[in-house]
């Protein structure tokens, strides 16, 4: 199976929850999706941080090629959320050239098979 690189170190900027996918105006749709789905909101978004980097090492990392900025890479995790509910995050990761950081790029909720 192949894991995303530098799985142990990834780097998920809380804000791309609290701004954005767990936002209930600027990312309406992800934040219903979310926390209808896992039970998951901007008041407890540090859980969903902690649930995708720990199960990220068991699932399949699938490389999306090199759009001009870096490697990206794209990994969907069947999670169990806070509600008790498990359901399908799909999660895209970037390593920027020059750099071996990676990094989530984005996070919302998918019904597509793991």
């Amino acid at each position: 199976m192949n894991i995303l690189p530098n799985v142990e170190k990834v780097v998920i900027p809380v804000k791309k929850f609290t701004d954005y996918a767990l936002h209930p105006v600027k990312g309406k749709g992800k934040a219903y999706a979310f926390e209808r789905a896992l039970g998951y909101n901007s008041f407890n978004c540090n859980k969903l941080i902690k649930n995708i980097r720990t199960n990220l090492k068991n699932f399949e990392a699938i490389f999306k090629g090199d759009n001009g900025f870096g490697l990206k890479y794209e990994v969907i995790l069947n999670l169990k959320g806070e509600n008790g509910k498990t359901a399908n995050v799909l999660t895209s990761w970037i390593i920027e050239h020059g750099t071996a950081e990676t990094r989530l790029t984005s996070a919302y909720i998918t019904n597509r098979e793991v």
